[in-house]
């Protein structure tokens, strides 16, 4: 009995952190966690692949998930890498439509899983949350739209300032130095989101380094002049 009210118990916590329920009350927390299941997903695990039946929305509470498809030449297209807290899968839910893209653990994960049938129940009975989420796939639309904007228009430095500033924006966290990422990508995921090979990207990465505009410690990126690098992006 402790065990199942201990499990509950963290899942609630878990909720609490998800974008799309900030604000809710702890009666309307309580019938969410209701309906949701906690899942562990091992790394590179895909969760859905484009065709696949929309019966699922998902809430990412640990590790890092990557929203992809790819182009008819075969090359991958990232859409979107998302950081615990983010709700995804909702759209095609929404829609009633079979996946468009895919959805694959970068990293060893934990979601909870929500039936379409009880999320679209949830939304009828919770209008509030239902506005969040609009809200939400609005702005991930607009983030979308940015990146297929900077393939048609911008070249490859510009679209890698442009991602790295957009980072510093969600991500980062401002020290001495300058603005550490706390998100880490790797050269090969920054390639997939920007449209070019690692091989540029950490040429490109390189080049930004030499002129001062970042530092790079492993995996991890301090942005050390981000006006400067704001400018190459136009």
């Amino acid at each position: 009995m402790e065990r199942v009210q201990s499990a509950a118990t963290n899942k609630l916590w878990f909720l609490k952190h998800i974008r799309l329920f900030d604000g809710i009350s702890p009666s309307e927390m309580q019938e969410m966690e209701k309906i949701t299941r906690m899942e562990e997903v091992k790394k590179r695990q895909p969760l859905y692949l484009p065709g696949d039946p929309s019966s699922n929305v998902y809430l990412l509470k640990k590790g890092r998930v990557k929203i992809a498809n790819t182009a008819p030449s075969g090359k991958e297209v990232t859409f979107d890498i998302l950081e615990p807290g983010e709700v995804f899968g909702e759209l095609e839910v929404l829609e009633d439509a079979p996946r468009s893209t895919s959805a694959e653990a970068l990293d060893d994960a934990l979601i909870c899983v929500i039936p379409r049938k009880d999320f679209d129940q949830y939304l009828a009975m919770h209008p509030n949350v239902t506005v969040k989420l609009t809200k939400l796939i609005g702005l991930r639309l607009k983030k979308i739209q940015s990146r297929i904007e900077d393939l048609v228009f911008r070249d490859v430095p510009a679209r890698l300032a442009h991602l790295l500033s957009e980072l510093s924006k969600s991500d980062g966290v401002a020290d001495k130095q300058g603005v550490r990422l706390k998100v880490k990508l790797t050269h090969q995921e920054m390639a997939n989101l920007i449209g070019c090979s690692r091989e540029t990207v950490s040429a490109t990465m390189g080049l930004f380094r030499d002129q001062c505009l970042i530092q790079m410690e492993g995996r991890s990126i301090t942005i050390l002049k981000p006006d400067e690098l704001s400018r190459l992006v136009s």
